[in-house]
């Protein structure tokens, strides 16, 4: 743990991230639903190894402990999601054992001094909303909408930050088009149509926050890729648009300048067919006005033009192993650097910022009882630099939550990928703080001296 602690300044907020399905387990207790994410996990060869997050960390039962080890280590912040199946299990039931479960955890943040943001949406979708269509179906909006208002009910007094979702374009287009998350569709209609209803149901959301005046924030998490042309070629310059464009503009545009970019929406007409859920005042609702933008970023894409991808005219090309993640993700913190810069100086202006997740999965080394990922340890690290580098520029850039608190279910990878500055023995379910935990820790108490 050699490396130096970075200087930031003294209000800025460093937190860890996790969500309900990838950590809490109990997925049949005290009257929770069946989720997508039950049932695509249950699906044969949809998930690594058969992996489901039954059990997962065991959060549901361990939150107290969990969160006393992030009292241990001086963790400020916490961003953490509601399983909506937990709170309406069936259409039209209210399950009061699912918000005592969350009230339960978010006092104990409290009482801990830990700084809770709460995701309504980190991609549970309750299955019987599935049933109906999920995302493809706009009754999902009004579903969302009446989620959201209970919670702010039940627990808006406990929380002083709330997301709507957690990246739409994951749920869209990995659950729909390309068919590698719940719930598994390979309808790029289809996938078009859920994006647009994720943003409808995220303007509803805020609506209903500021029609119940509570006092704290809203917002919305988008993840983020910054792309490079491999060669400077007018082809590939456009095939790096194109693909920054599906990646980053469609979920910006609406939210922020009230329409989906013109240059896709033309090459969208041409490869897939009209956006014809697109209804009058829809952009007035989605393009409520946010107090922050949630950013989640871990790498970039280099691309060129290939005629022959039938979506984005695209490829991308392959980088050397050794600069990689276990996920097959290039290391590129000053990706980081300049996608904020884009951001703020296209879209957001002054709007807060922060980088809601940022992390790596590496294969961990356990050498007696500790766990020494010197490079995680550096991936973070190179990363602070880059947000840092933002932030000495003038850059809204408010905090940073490490993704993640703990490892955890990596969605259709199951287990096989560990992303926590906490090791979990899956088996025995310890937590073993590793030396990229014990660095971050350090570096939240420098950065307080």
């Amino acid at each position: 743990m050699s490396r130096s602690y970075i200087q930031f300044p003294r209000d800025f907020l460093f937190g860890v991230a996790a969500a309900s399905y990838q950590i809490e387990g109990a997925y049949r207790e005290d009257g929770r639903g069946e989720s997508i994410w039950d049932r695509f996990s249950h699906t044969p060869g949809k998930v690594y190894q058969g992996h489901t997050g039954d059990i997962a960390c065991d959060h549901y039962h361990r939150f107290q402990e969990d969160i006393a080890l992030m009292r241990d280590l001086a963790i400020p912040a916490y961003r953490l999601s509601i399983a909506w199946p937990r709170i309406f299990p069936e259409k039209g039931k209210f399950n009061q054992k699912g918000v005592d479960f969350y009230r339960r955890v978010l006092e104990a943040l409290h009482e801990a001094n830990i700084d809770p943001a709460v995701t309504l949406y980190h991609w549970d979708l309750p299955q019987w909303i599935e049933d109906q269509g999920g995302w493809v179906n706009r009754d999902t909006i009004n579903y969302f909408a009446e989620y959201a208002s209970r919670v702010y009910m039940e627990l808006a007094d406990l929380v002083p930050h709330f997301i709507t979702h957690n990246e739409p374009w994951c749920v869209s287009f990995l659950g729909y088009g390309l068919g590698e998350h719940a719930p598994g569709h390979t309808d790029w209609r289809e996938a078009l149509t859920a994006a647009h209803h994720l943003l409808l149901s995220h303007g509803l959301a805020v609506q209903a926050y500021r029609a119940g005046g509570y006092h704290g924030d809203i917002g919305i998490t988008l993840n983020f890729t910054w792309v490079d042309p491999v060669t400077d070629a007018q082809a590939d310059r456009e095939a790096a648009t194109r693909l920054s464009g599906f990646s980053n503009r469609w979920f910006l545009d609406p939210i922020f300048r009230k329409s989906y970019p013109e240059d896709m929406l033309e090459w969208v007409n041409t490869r897939v067919g009209g956006v014809d859920f697109l209804r009058s005042g829809d952009f007035d609702t989605i393009a409520q006005p946010i107090d922050f933008l949630g950013v989640n970023y871990y790498t970039r894409a280099i691309v060129g033009a290939d005629d022959a991808d039938p979506l984005l005219g695209v490829y991308h090309v392959n980088v050397p192993a050794e600069v990689k993640t276990e996920m097959g993700w290039e290391v590129h913190p000053n990706s980081l650097y300049r996608l904020l810069k884009w951001i703020s100086s296209d879209y957001t202006g002054n709007l807060p910022l922060y980088i809601t997740e940022n992390g790596a999965a590496f294969h961990d080394d356990t050498v007696s009882g500790a766990v020494h990922d010197a490079r995680r340890l550096d991936y973070i690290a190179d990363h602070l630099l880059a947000a840092r580098q933002f932030v000495d520029e003038g850059g809204p850039l408010h905090g940073y939550y490490l993704w993640s608190f703990m490892d955890n279910f990596e969605w259709a990878h199951g287990y096989s990928k560990r992303f926590g500055m906490v090791h979990v023995d899956y088996e025995t379910q310890k937590r073993t703080v590793k030396d990229s935990g014990k660095w971050y820790s350090g570096q939240i108490a420098f950065n307080r001296e």
